[in-house]
């Protein structure tokens, strides 16, 4: 894995996630996970920032009346009924603990569903950084980590879910995907794994 080809995707780091106060914090069971889960990806990312991978966020943010979804099920409906990732709101906005690192990991706009690759620019992006190579981190495993995990193999991009910077509804449905699905299309791997085949 050359690091000038390999991307890491950050998916829903997001207050309304993974602020206490967030409006679906209490849909992730564990919360001692999320902050461990936070915990592991601040690590990685100050492993990685420094080399020459690519670091975007692809946040899920809707108009103010939810327009786009006319009429949603699942976890958008949940989403819609409960205002979260409304623009504007507090509940968007990226944490504070991924802001801080600045322009050094880009944002990548338009996410308003399960996939970030849907109606944004992030293939876009990596075609234009010849990234090969994605790794994928955030919440939540089952959705929108699976859904940017397939759509990636798609494309052509060779794809690393890290196990421990990836959080759930619940810790069965994180131990399944990682142990069932998701190695049927990527490679799983801890975070401390990817460090030190990354050479970091």
């Amino acid at each position: 894995m050359d690091l000038k080809h390999t991307a890491l995707i950050l998916i829903g780091y997001q207050n309304d996630y993974f602020a206490p106060n967030g409006i679906l914090h209490h849909a992730l069971e564990n919360s001692e996970q999320v902050g461990q889960v936070l915990q592991n990806s601040l690590v990685f990312i100050e492993h990685l920032l420094p080399t020459d991978a690519t670091v975007v966020t692809t946040p899920i943010i809707f108009t103010p009346d939810y327009s786009e979804l006319s009429d949603p099920i699942g976890i958008l409906k949940i989403i819609k009924e409960n205002g979260a990732f409304k623009s504007g709101s507090p509940g968007a906005e990226t944490i504070d603990e991924i802001k801080v690192f600045g322009t050094d990991i880009g944002n990548i706009p338009g996410k308003r569903g399960l996939s970030c690759f849907s109606k944004t620019a992030l293939h876009k992006v990596l075609q234009q950084h010849q990234i090969t190579d994605v790794i994928i981190a955030g919440a939540v495993t089952s959705l929108c980590i699976d859904s940017a995990g397939r759509e990636a193999a798609e494309l052509g991009y060779r794809v690393t879910i890290l196990s421990d910077c990836t959080v759930a509804r619940t810790s069965f449905e994180q131990e399944y995907y990682l142990r069932e699905i998701m190695p049927m299309y990527a490679t799983v791997a801890s975070s401390a794994d990817m460090v030190q085949k990354l050479g970091l």
